[in-house]
């Protein structure tokens, strides 16, 4: 593994030491690679996933990535407002707030999430 990599493993293990999601209040984690982004909402004390988006479900949504960071917000929103779901808790993995997983979190906050 890089350097890089091992560094944010390692944040994302100390965010997470203070960091719990519920069924009310599930946990909104972000996944970027170099070509996807990823959101799931997770229920800790099950240990279940209960949602999950990625803009691989946005098939034919073509444009800059942070475009489509801020559509896979919206449709995690989205998926998360039908299941009656209305606050998180925002878990970044480790990255740093900026760029595609910022524009996630505006997506998700204009669907009607809060954290």
């Amino acid at each position: 593994m890089s350097i890089k990599n091992d560094k944010r493993i390692r944040r994302h293990k100390k965010i997470r030491m203070n960091m719990h999601g519920a069924k009310d209040m599930p946990r909104l984690f972000v996944f970027r690679s170099n070509q996807h982004i990823y959101a799931q909402l997770v229920d800790d004390d099950k240990a279940k996933v209960l949602m999950s988006a990625s803009d691989l479900d946005l098939k034919g949504k073509k444009g800059k990535k942070i475009d489509i960071a801020k559509e896979v917000g919206k449709l995690i929103a989205k998926k998360a407002m039908e299941s009656k779901i209305e606050k998180v808790v925002f878990d970044r993995g480790g990255t740093v707030f900026h760029g595609r997983i910022k524009a996630l979190a505006q997506g998700a906050r204009e669907g009607g999430l809060k954290f």
